[in-house]
């Protein structure tokens, strides 16, 4: 469910500003100086809906407009082209979603519940408060972009731009640009076209500049940062297994787990997941150490006092010992027996085995001792030079969420650690947001983009088929009574997916 809280914030906020509007309209000695303010300002507000507009970068657009006409012409009409496409598309991935949250409804197992290429997205139940300034700068800088298009186009079909603007809906921020509809009206539907589909195409060619930034990123910052050489800490979550004198710290370089090299952050999740599936690491162990152990009252075999847990393993250390760990080994003549040794002696002096086999190179005879863990619970040796190797005992994806990485290494102390993140983190928003604007935007749906762009290409396609206008627009009209009920039916869906469910 929405969580209460940001519930009551965003009322409260909304109603807070609607009572300080409707006070000002309503005093009789700041009426006019208000509204006066409104006014010039071009601010304008609405219960949960506040805009603003102005002509100050109607140069700006202008400017852009007169640049290189034929090149223009040919990006505007490749845009035109894209977004016919993508306007039948945006019915076909709406469909395809649609049924795959209906599959989702009626299906109670894993398999029926895999990720969607588009979901509702809501602050504070699937989108995290710490990730909600790369959310809204995202999709206002795809707002913006969007109708950075539309502008540009208008102007170019000699369609007169009254002004450009910003909103801001609930909690959802967006853009928009002022044309002026006789002009519209009186140019070709193709020409029409090309303005309407202007906005989703460059929110595609955006998603495809964020996404191009995003695999080259560790190419541009090539002088300030390393990559390839290990996963670096950038945050560690207190109270985690990672935390304590012996773990991980901001800053760290982790470049091994076990035997699996550690080069980036990728490998070190599947480095993680590896060590999930396989069997437990051992390590080649002298066997004076065993006899040692053995000989000081710390070695003990089944017969002996080694007891089996409730899962079936066997502990044959005291439940006390904070530095000891139960290992399991065999001599090839008895039965598996167990041994109490130090944990971090043991795993610093020893190289890694599956078997005694392993451990034949050894110059001393050595056998391979394996530890004696409960059930998907493993003991993996993090390597992270020069500090000393830190040692995790638990289930691998608690160590795997524990802290926070990065691929990029800064190569001069004054560097953030964190700033390749934010620009990665940034991108894979844009990418995302500017995606989902242009299909939403491209479906044949009442108040969007893709009504008019709808409208001008049946009248462009059916005008000399179809010679009724009203005929034309009767099958706008119910084309786009569909299309609405399509992404209404999403969004429905969508929703309670995520918070009723």
């Amino acid at each position: 469910m929405i969580p209460i809280p940001v519930v009551v914030c965003v009322l409260g906020g909304w109603c807070a500003v609607y009572l300080a509007d409707t006070v000002l309209k309503s005093s009789s000695s700041v009426k006019s100086s208000y509204e006066s303010w409104l006014s010039s300002s071009g601010v304008s507000l609405s219960p949960f809906h506040v805009r603003w507009q102005t002509g100050l970068f109607n140069h700006l657009f202008a400017k852009c407009a007169r640049l290189n006409p034929h090149l223009l012409y040919l990006w505007f009409s490749v845009g035109m082209v894209f977004g016919v496409v993508a306007m039948f598309g945006s019915v076909i991935l709406l469909t395809r979603t649609l049924m795959q949250t209906l599959a989702q409804m009626m299906s109670q197992t894993p398999e029926g519940t895999r990720q969607q290429a588009l979901q509702v997205v809501v602050p504070g139940v699937n989108l995290p408060f710490s990730q909600l300034a790369y959310f809204f700068i995202a999709i206002l800088v795809s707002g913006i972009i969007h109708e950075f298009g539309h502008g540009v186009a208008a102007l170019r079909e000699q369609v007169r731009l009254n002004g450009f603007g910003m909103f801001l809906f609930v909690i959802y921020p967006g853009a928009f640009v002022d044309l002026f509809t006789t002009h519209l009206q009186l140019i070709s539907p193709v020409q029409q076209l090309r303005i309407f589909c202007a906005g989703v195409w460059h929110n595609f060619v955006l998603c495809v500049a964020a996404l191009g930034l995003l695999m080259l990123l560790p190419l541009f910052l090539l002088p300030l940062y390393a990559t390839g050489t290990g996963a670096l800490v950038t945050e560690v979550i207190e109270g985690s297994p990672a935390t304590g004198p012996r773990g991980l710290f901001v800053g760290d370089l982790v470049t091994q787990l076990e035997d699996c090299q550690v080069q980036s952050v990728e490998d070190w999740h599947s480095c993680i997941r590896r060590l999930s599936m396989a069997p437990q690491t051992g390590y080649c162990v002298h066997t004076s150490s065993l006899h040692l152990s053995w000989a000081t009252g710390r070695g003990i075999d089944l017969e002996l006092g080694a007891y089996r847990r409730l899962d079936g393993t066997m502990e044959c250390c005291s439940n006390s010992s904070l530095t000891d760990l139960c290992f399991s080994y065999s001599n090839n003549l008895e039965s598996k027996m167990y041994s109490c040794l130090p944990a971090r002696k043991t795993m610093e002096a020893s190289r890694t085995c599956r078997s005694n086999t392993d451990c034949q190179m050894e110059f001393r005879p050595s056998l391979c001792v394996v530890p004696s863990l409960e059930n998907q619970t493993r003991l993996i040796r993090v390597r992270h030079p020069p500090q000393a190797d830190m040692l995790f005992v638990g289930y691998p994806p608690h160590l795997e969420y524990a802290v926070s990485l990065t691929n990029f290494v800064p190569r001069f102390g004054f560097l953030h650690l964190e700033m390749p993140g934010i620009i990665e983190t940034f991108c894979k928003y844009v990418v995302s947001l500017s995606g989902a604007l242009a299909v939403v935007n491209a479906v044949p749906c009442f108040a969007l983009d893709g009504q008019w762009m709808l409208t001008s290409f049946l009248e462009a396609v059916l005008s000399s088929l179809v010679v009724e206008k009203s005929n034309r627009e009767l099958l706008a009209f119910f084309i786009l009574l569909g299309g609405s009920a399509l992404l209404a039916a999403n969004v429905a869906l969508g929703l309670w997916m995520i918070t009723a469910r």
